[in-house]
């Protein structure tokens, strides 16, 4: 299904524009560190916007303050750079006055989840039809190295010399206690999967967050290495697949079960389990996706990748529009200056 709701430009009208991943490229010269995480996150978002067969002079972009708020001007879109922690704000704006459009949210976990983080959980909430992209790189970049909502406890930077005494948030656990209807993490430095991962999100009517873990080479390097590097990552990364029994390893020996509401790593070498033991991912049970997202900073268990949920309700942008059509034909339009001297008016002398 696609992301458009009430679309102006029919689909066959769409399917007639057919781009490169180069149409959505600027004349901007890209001003981010060299080696930076964010030229993946990107690349693959110009690489998936033809597949969506939506006209550019459809698509907004709209970022906060950060190192992942220029990603506007790199994308031949529309867009916004707009302020600290008011993406998610402005971009609902925009969905609601034009439900035509494509909103894509770009922020970062300094920009999202601290001075934005109850606009963000609100809209998630509300369940408006965009896309979020939150650069997770635990670490603030563009301010020169503090530390994040996202950065690990103990952790040692400008503004925490002697360790970071507060606890991280869990971006997909915050996500799915929000309400959020497609809850995702990715990984800069898997492109195919993130390439699918954001194709789903642009699918999903209702509001899609994707976590991408995102190096700051700079003041936070390394930080997923042990998740994104071939040594290390099969033994630490299961990746989710609905559907399908949740296996891991380098040898594909390893599996995830439950004993009650626990996750488990269990050995499918040792002649006691066996894949039938195993869970089975489902994208709809809001429950395992809890399960799943909160093993996050557990060291004993690998590291969930990929869709914890997709499930349908009902978007805030399509409950307003109908609205106001119902309330239109009881009551016809109106003007502004029946509204502003009905009800209850006084006159000043």
């Amino acid at each position: 299904m696609s992301k458009l709701v009430d679309q102006v430009v029919t689909k066959d009208q769409a399917a007639t524009v057919k781009y490169t991943s180069k149409d959505f490229q600027t004349n901007q010269d890209v001003r981010w560190c060299p080696g930076c995480g964010d030229y993946s996150i990107l690349a693959q978002v110009q690489r998936i916007m033809p597949d969506l067969n939506i006209p550019r002079e459809k698509i907004v972009f709209v970022s906060g303050i950060g190192c992942s708020s220029r990603f506007p001007y790199y994308m031949d879109t529309y867009g916004f750079h707009s302020i600290h922690g008011r993406a998610t704000a402005i971009a609902s704006g925009v969905k609601l006055a034009r439900p035509d459009l494509s909103v894509w949210i770009v922020t970062g976990d300094g920009d999202g989840l601290s001075i934005g983080g109850n606009h963000m959980i609100h809209l998630m909430r509300r369940n408006i039809n965009v896309n979020i992209m939150l650069f997770n790189n635990q670490i603030y970049g563009l301010t020169k190295g503090q530390y994040s909502p996202t950065s690990e406890f103990g952790k040692v930077t400008k503004s925490t010399p002697f360790g970071s005494i507060d606890y991280p948030f869990n971006p997909a656990a915050l996500a799915l206690g929000s309400g959020c209807s497609f809850v995702a993490r990715s990984m800069d430095r898997d492109p195919k999967h993130m390439q699918s991962v954001l194709k789903r999100a642009a699918e999903h009517v209702g509001t899609s967050f994707v976590e991408i873990y995102q190096n700051c080479n700079v003041f936070n390097d390394g930080a997923f290495f042990q998740l994104t590097e071939k040594e290390t990552r099969d033994e630490n990364v299961i990746y989710l697949e609905h559907d399908k029994p949740l296996v891991f390893g380098k040898d594909r020996d390893k599996g995830l079960k439950l004993d009650g509401f626990t996750p488990s790593v269990v050995d499918l070498k040792d002649g006691i389990h066996s894949i039938n033991d195993l869970i089975v991912h489902n994208e709809h049970d809001s429950t395992l996706a809890f399960i799943l997202a909160n093993m996050t900073y557990n060291q004993a268990l690998p590291r969930p990748i990929g869709i914890f949920q997709s499930i349908e309700r009902s978007t805030y942008d399509h409950e307003m529009t109908a609205q106001i059509a119902r309330e239109t034909a009881k009551k016809g339009r109106g003007t502004l200056a029946t509204l502003l001297n009905s009800g209850e008016t006084w006159e000043i002398q």
